[in-house]
């Protein structure tokens, strides 16, 4: 019986992104040691910040208000926009301190094999916000995926008589890394990508 519920749990471990079945033992074995208050403040913590964010509604990154930092911020650049898949993608931008625009936030990437077209992303509402907002450059910040290329062209091709200035954030070869390790299409890509010295 034990035995069951302990497959369950580490199950339900497993199940989080990011967590292979090692991972969800070690994580497992720790919440059944601790001592009652240590797990039960947790717990709490855990209920307490899923309750406590929400998703902005103006560029649908998270918040603890209706509308985030960086959107009421008036120090932000507000020419211009960074559009990424998800609300965890402007913690890794922001995190660069390179950026000092605003964001928006698609919400996933256009995947016909998954059932997820341009209807099903925050497309829509990006078109309302640059009728809006004085925005003249959109940094098309999706992952470079099959799918996440397949949606920055699809945003491209949508605004392509606008008179806004379209990029797309660079990819290719990891710096450090070598050319013997990367794939056809990720080198295909920095080729693609490269730039004038």
């Amino acid at each position: 019986m034990t035995e069951k519920l302990l497959e369950k749990f580490f199950t339900a471990l497993n199940s989080l992104p990011g967590i292979g079945k090692k991972s969800a033992y070690r994580i497992g074995f720790h919440l059944i040691r601790m001592n009652e208050e240590e797990f039960q403040q947790f717990i709490d913590n855990l209920k307490s910040i899923k309750q406590s964010i929400q998703f902005c509604e103006v560029c649908g990154s998270l918040s603890e208000s209706k509308i985030c930092e960086i959107c009421a911020s008036d120090k932000r650049d507000v020419h211009s926009l960074c559009v990424v898949e998800r609300a965890e993608d402007v913690l890794f931008v922001e995190n660069t301190k390179e950026f000092s625009g605003k964001y928006h936030v698609l919400g996933g990437v256009i995947s016909p094999i998954d059932g997820i077209g341009p209807d099903k992303l925050r497309i829509k509402e990006l078109l309302q916000r640059l009728q809006k907002e004085p925005v003249e450059e959109i940094i098309l910040a999706t992952n470079p995926t099959l799918e996440g290329d397949a949606t920055a062209s699809y945003i491209a091709n949508l605004l392509k008589d606008s008179k806004i200035k379209l990029t797309r954030i660079a990819h290719g070869i990891s710096v450090g890394s070598t050319l013997e390790f990367a794939d056809r299409y990720t080198l295909s890509q920095a080729i693609r990508s490269r730039n004038t010295l």
